[in-house]
């Protein structure tokens, strides 16, 4: 045990032992500098000889290398990489550096690791032990994030050492361990054991009360005693400032050469001992100085500074012409072929004075960045070319580079100081406008995106005369903006009709002018002068021609005008081949808007089970991510509160609907309450609770400006029925004329036979009778079951106030029958009501109850029936293999069978 960590050291023993038993871990060990967090992650690697131990650590740097901490983690793994699914191995190759592609998805990364882990594990139990994570390069510390948060039964162990800060926690939401300073009896007994000589009892009491427990406090202040420099410490001086004032007056007595050595091991980040021989033959420095120094410094297989303090200690104790000539030293050691980005870094350090050469290079070492999904090191890389560029002009437009760049890494403040740089280059129009539309996109990640459409309307206007496409494609952007950010369509329409103003295409139309026009169309006039520039849109975006990034690309604007002008055979073909596409390109952050549009369109077609595995697999993609951004608040509603209200479930529609409000009303998301409100009223109805659906819907479309969207097409069903069964005609025959625009502008079956359905409620005698048939008849061709239930329902309610009670108890049994099937509870019932009022009962359905599963289970249960392996599946839910055969287990022994094909013969 080490002194006063009995406590510590037994959990960490636990956790091995847990891992030993086929279980993982995953702590985090945080405390300030110098509290022994080291001390007791060497003794958890001592005690885990029976284990693979891999290690990696965050250095404190400038530079930022992508994926540099999950290299060192994996190195002594990569034999194992060809055991990966080919994206993963091709993601992982490309973000190491080990072979050349496309810019990998961070999320498949993440999942390689994950599966990389979870391969080397499968010998004996594997432990992952990370020091100064509070230094990890951010793409690092996203995967190891995912990685901790998805380990379950793979035999792994993840041990992180964080350094306590007084701002935010590093790696939120993962289970912590606290080590804080020696208790008073510990810290004397510590210090009587590094003092051999007498210490005085005034200097040793002050030394424990100073070092507040701190270990190295406690080693390091005997020495600043002694030299004097303990009592002479200024008052208000930080523990850790002290610590390294200590260190630099060591520093003091040694030699030259050995300082030099110190410093070029505290310039170079990596510890890669060859790397400083060459150094120091560069700067002719007695490489054996280096002996004296080994209190301080570990010259091994990698160089290892005692404590960062001592690194950072010898860094600022050197002049700043010191450590630029150490860079130089450096840089010239690097070899440019094999680590030219390590080279770019160091010379752009040993620089002095702006340098093109150097500048150059360091766009480079962006690119090279980029390509391997290294968004934060090609921000900063960008920005320090920026620093060393000399022509004002080239400046100015390699600012302009920095600041998106840092946009897309997350940076949006550091981007609007960058932004400042590249206006304040010399005169470009061009540069100025893009600098505008930059600014437009900065602010949609603050609370001023309300602002962003008109920024981006003046900056397309102005780029009228210059760029005609350029143009035509920020006036596109300003409308998307519009749709995502203002709160009423007023607002959105008024952008619309600002883009009808946009330059006329001069040659043939590209996809972009496509969506632009039908767009402007749709929300300055209908859906029905809309619907040929709608259906031209999605005919060339589907079409073979088209590149697969592009229709990726448009996907969204594709969906909607399906929707619009109610196409449901390309709405599903759409849900099929964008799902697919997505997954095959390995485009994952577009996963969760396709599959919320895949759940949406199985919730209509009534295969709800099919649409909760979607559901499922979309808020596990949102929480892999690590955001619950608008587009995670999509997911739940659409997913979590359609399904509920689909199923009739009252407390969970109305406490989802309640928070996803909330949640929205702060962020100004107004379309999500009108989708809030739409679902609340098909549960009402459902229920026959009349009055309720009828006061939820009219919430949903209480803007009737909206050209398009939930309160034009799904809300007026609701509507209209909610109305006729509340004697409120004259509400539904106004919701029927505007409803009926969309659905003549669409001429199908799904549009056509939901207004005969709607006509049908507002009509009597023959008509009603008809239009009721030509509804069921319509439906019925289309795949949305949901839909022709309910216009059998209808027509059966109908048929029984007519008093023709044997046809209406027809249809009320095959609505019954569709409604079970389906799983709509409430429509179910209500459906039950009314065959008891035609003297029929309705037949149960006998459904033989098991165990409850919890969610995961049942959700990897629901894959393992389509036939998906366990590979698959875990690719779909970000876990490893391992995890989803520790599920099935015990899905099996919950259902009783012994196999996952005895599943799909399971109700």
């Amino acid at each position: 045990m080490l002194l006063g960590r009995e406590a510590e050291c037994v959990k960490l023993d636990r956790l091995l032992a847990d891992v030993r038993s086929g279980e993982s871990r995953v702590l985090v060990l945080r405390g300030e500098a110098g509290v022994g967090k080291s001390a007791l992650l060497d003794r958890l690697v001592s005690r885990a000889s029976d284990c693979r131990v891999v290690t990696a650590a965050g250095v404190q740097s400038e530079m930022e290398l992508p994926f540099a901490a999950v290299h060192q983690l994996c190195l002594p793994m990569l034999d194992l990489l060809d055991t990966l699914p080919e994206p993963q191995h091709d993601a992982l190759g490309t973000a190491f550096g080990m072979r050349s592609g496309p810019a990998p998805d961070q999320f498949l990364i993440s999942l390689a690791v994950l599966n990389l882990l979870a391969q080397a594990a499968d010998e004996r139990p594997l432990v992952c032990v990370i020091d100064d994570a509070q230094w990890l390069d951010r793409a690092s510390a996203q995967v190891l994030m995912f990685v901790a948060r998805r380990l379950m039964a793979e035999r792994v162990a993840c041990v992180f050492a964080v350094r306590e800060s007084g701002e935010t926690h590093a790696l939120p939401g993962l289970p912590v361990l606290e080590i804080g300073g020696l208790r008073d009896a510990d810290a004397r007994t510590l210090v009587r054991r590094v003092v051999p000589g007498p210490l005085d009892e005034e200097v040793r009491d002050r030394i424990v009360f100073e070092s507040r427990g701190n270990p190295l406090a406690l080693l390091e202040l005997p020495r600043s005693a002694s030299a004097g420099g303990f009592l002479a410490a200024p008052t208000g001086q930080s523990l850790s400032g002290r610590l390294e004032d200590g260190f630099q007056r060591r520093l003091s007595g040694l030699s030259a050469d050995t300082r030099m050595m110190l410093l070029l091991a505290a310039a170079e980040p990596l510890g890669d001992p060859a790397l400083l021989w060459r150094a120091a033959d560069v700067l002719g420095a007695d490489t054996s100085a280096v002996d004296a120094a080994d209190e301080l410094v570990d010259f091994g297989d990698r160089v290892r500074f005692r404590h960062p303090l001592v690194r950072s200690a010898v860094y600022n104790a050197a002049a700043p012409r010191e450590r630029r000539e150490v860079h130089r030293a450096l840089a010239e050691a690097t070899d440019a072929a094999t680590d030219p980005d390590r080279r770019a870094w160091h010379r752009a350090q040993s620089a002095a004075h702006p340098d093109e050469d150097i500048a150059a290079e360091l766009e480079h070492s962006a690119g090279r960045a980029m390509g391997r999904g290294g968004l934060v090191a090609a921000a900063a890389f960008l920005e320090r070319a920026v620093g060393l560029t000399p022509d004002p002009r080239a400046r100015a437009d390699r600012a302009l580079d920095a600041a998106r760049a840092k946009l897309l890494a997350g940076a949006p403040e550091p981007a609007l100081a960058l932004l400042a740089a590249a206006e304040a280059g010399p005169p470009d129009e061009l540069r100025r406008l893009k600098a505008e539309s930059l600014r437009a996109e900065i602010s949609l990640t603050s609370n001023r995106g309300a602002s962003a459409p008109a920024i981006l309307l003046k900056a397309a206007e102005q780029l009228e005369p210059l760029d005609t496409e350029l143009s035509r494609d920020t006036y596109l952007q300003a409308l998307s903006v519009a749709m995502s950010v203002l709160p009423t369509w007023e607002g959105i329409i008024e952008v619309a009709a600002a883009t009808r103003a946009a330059p006329p295409v001069t040659g043939a139309p590209r996809v972009t002018d496509l969506i632009l026009d039908g767009l402007s169309l749709l929300y300055t006039k209908d859906a029905l002068t809309a619907a040929p520039a709608l259906r031209r849109a999605v005919t060339v975006v589907l079409g073979e021609e088209t590149d697969p990034a592009e229709q990726l690309r448009w996907l969204w604007f594709i969906n909607f005008f399906a929707m619009a002008v109610w196409d449901d055979e390309t709405c599903r073909d759409l849900a099929d081949s964008s799902l697919r596409l997505v997954r095959d390109s390995g485009a994952f952050a577009l996963l969760p808007l396709v599959l919320s549009l895949s759940t949406m369109m199985y919730i209509f077609e009534g295969d709800l089970a099919e649409a909760e595995t979607l559901n499922e697999e979309a808020k596990a993609h949102a929480v892999a991510a690590d955001v619950w951004t608008t587009s995670g608040t999509m997911v739940q509603t659409g997913g979590d509160v359609g399904l509920a209200a689909f199923r009739g479930e009252v407390t969970a529609t109305e406490q989802l609907a309640e928070a996803i409000a909330k949640e929205s009303a702060v962020r100004g998301e107004g379309r999500t309450l009108e989708i809030c409100q739409w679902v609340r009223s098909v549960l009402y109805n459902g229920l026959g609770q009349y009055d309720k659906a009828l006061e939820a819907v009219l919430l949903s479309t209480v803007d009737h400006t909206a050209p398009s969207g939930v309160g034009v097409h799904w809300a007026p069903l609701e509507l209209i029925e909610a109305a006729v069964r509340t004697g409120r005609l004259e509400l539904a025959e106004q919701a029927l004329e505007r409803f009926s625009w969309s659905t003549q502008a669409g001429g199908v079956d799904w549009g056509l036979g939901l207004e005969a359905r709607c006509r049908a409620l507002i009509s009597e005698g023959d008509e009603a009778d008809r239009l009721y048939r030509e509804a069921i008849e319509r439906l019925g061709r289309t795949r949305m079951r949901p839909d022709l239930a309910r216009a059998h329902l209808l027509y059966g309610e109908w048929l029984r106030r007519e008093r023709r009670r044997v046809e209406a108890r027809e249809q009320l049994r095959t609505a019954f029958d569709l409604f079970t099937e389906i799983g709509m509870k409430a429509f179910a019932e209500r459906t039950e009501r009314e065959l008891l009022a035609t003297g029929e009962t309705a037949r149960k359905r006998n459904v033989e109850t098991t165990e409850e599963l919890t969610p995961q289970e049942a959700q990897i249960a629901r894959l393992a029936r389509t036939g998906l392996t366990n590979k698959e599946i875990a690719e779909r839910l970000y876990v490893s293999p391992r995890t989803v055969e520790y599920h099935l287990r015990k899905v099996f022994a919950k259902f009783g069978v012994t196999s996952r094909h005895q599943l799909v013969d399971l109700p």
